[in-house]
């Protein structure tokens, strides 16, 4: 006899702190303890292996998240998972990409799109369908009925600390989600459009609880995700709390030791420049590990940064760069070429601004602007960046000065445009 329902995870690199979130969601529930999961980090052995689990058992779940710019790849993907197998799996998808383009998801042949943050839905998915009872009254959802797009309607947004950050019994260990939502609203970023504009933080106490567990694991290199690392503990977002990001830094120091290592404001998660002060960066300094932070500047012009909502100054990215290098800590620059309303004068002020900051000793990290579903921007056009830029970002990096992925962006950009309009895939 089959066993009953085994979950199957896409665990790929690009997107294994989303699967974090929700495996480590799916071990509160006891009544899931009997669902098998099997993750899976590239695409082959997740088709050579499918074969086998669904001789196995009953019910098989394949779970996919997604960015937009994986869209290719996941079609692919879903393709070949549906010529080999037909309807025997239940495809599910989530993230970024599905919940901005529920409908275009589903019709690449998902059963399935999880829409806004997922531990919760997740959970409801899964009693549902390991228990044989219909899922489509579950709330968060998009499916297809009789070719129909059918949505459930908008969930209330999860109390953080009522879930772990990563799962424990599968031993997925990784950067720690200490806040959600961001109040800012840039109309390239999908971020609050997904996980809200008001801003929820893991309690201190929570957080401290699951360092204690990567701490027994042997794991003492902390990293955080969060849309703003020095907001954490701040009621709106944008102000700061000092006193409680200074409390979460030496309560984290205090259980991994001087051994361990805190790594706040580089990777994976940057900070805005207006948030640069004396007093964040000197929390770096006592407390963290790292060399460098990642500031988000996007324009060297004023009036495409207000058109994009950024809610900064450049003043604001100039202070930032002189504060970091002073206190000796490297200052790697975000910059987003070919920004919708772009015109010469603002390309040339951000040529200006690369090269004003890189004098001073500061990296450009550099990236393409990229059309991002329910997103303000979404429906705006992305072309060639603009020929100053590229000899400009040419220079830079043949000095050291500049790194990034704009060229594979740019091509991406347009791709992504183009579905955008059309819905259709080529």
């Amino acid at each position: 006899m089959k066993n009953e329902v085994a979950l199957v995870v896409y665990y790929n690199k690009n997107n294994k702190f989303s699967f974090n979130a929700l495996i480590g969601a799916i071990e509160t529930k006891e009544a899931l303890n009997d669902i098998q999961i099997y993750f899976f980090r590239d695409k082959d052995t997740l088709i050579q292996e499918l074969g086998e689990i669904v001789r196995e058992f009953q019910k098989v779940i394949v779970a996919i998240s997604f960015f937009t710019t994986q869209l290719w790849d996941i079609y692919g993907l879903i393709k070949v998972l549906r010529k080999r197998y037909g309807i025997t799996p239940l495809i599910m998808a989530g993230g970024p990409h599905p919940t901005g383009d529920p409908e275009g998801t589903l019709k690449i042949g998902f059963n399935i799109v999880v829409i806004g943050e997922g531990e919760e839905i997740f959970i409801d998915l899964l009693l549902k369908i390991n228990n044989k009872e219909d899922f489509r009254e579950i709330k968060g959802i998009a499916y297809l009925e009789n070719g129909v797009y059918q949505y459930t309607g908008k969930r209330e947004p999860i109390n953080l600390d009522d879930y772990p950050p990563f799962p424990i019994k599968d031993s997925k260990f990784g950067a720690i989600e200490i806040t959600r939502g961001c109040p800012y609203v840039c109309y390239f970023c999908q971020t609050p459009y997904i996980l809200g504009v008001y801003p929820r933080h893991r309690s201190i106490e929570f957080i401290c609880k699951y360092i204690r567990i990567m701490k027994e694991e042997n794991l003492t290199d902390i990293r955080f995700i969060t849309p703003n690392a020095f907001s954490f503990g701040s009621s709106d977002g944008k102000s700061l709390n000092i006193s409680k990001l200074e409390e979460l830094l030496i309560k984290i120091r205090e259980i991994i030791g001087q051994a361990g290592r805190i790594f706040l404001g580089s990777f994976p998660s940057e900070v805005r420049p207006e948030h640069v002060t004396e007093e964040t960066l000197g929390l770096i300094s006592k407390y963290a590990n790292n060399d460098n932070i990642i500031i988000g500047a996007q324009s060297g012009s004023q009036r495409i940064l207000d058109l994009c909502h950024r809610g900064h100054t450049v003043e604001d990215v100039y202070n930032a760069v002189e504060l970091t290098l002073k206190s000796n800590l490297k200052a790697n620059v975000d910059f987003i070429f070919g920004l919708p309303g772009e015109e010469e004068e603002d390309i040339d002020l951000t040529i200006k601004v690369m090269n004003d900051l890189t004098d001073m000793g500061a990296r450009i990290h550099t990236h393409s602007f990229i059309p991002l579903p329910q997103t303000p921007f979404a429906k705006e056009n992305a072309s060639r960046i603009n020929e100053k830029v590229q000899s400009a970002v040419k220079t830079l990096t043949s000095k050291g000065f500049a790194f990034g992925d704009w060229k594979k962006q740019e091509r991406m950009a347009v791709k992504i445009a183009k579905y955008l309009k059309t819905r259709k895939i080529k």
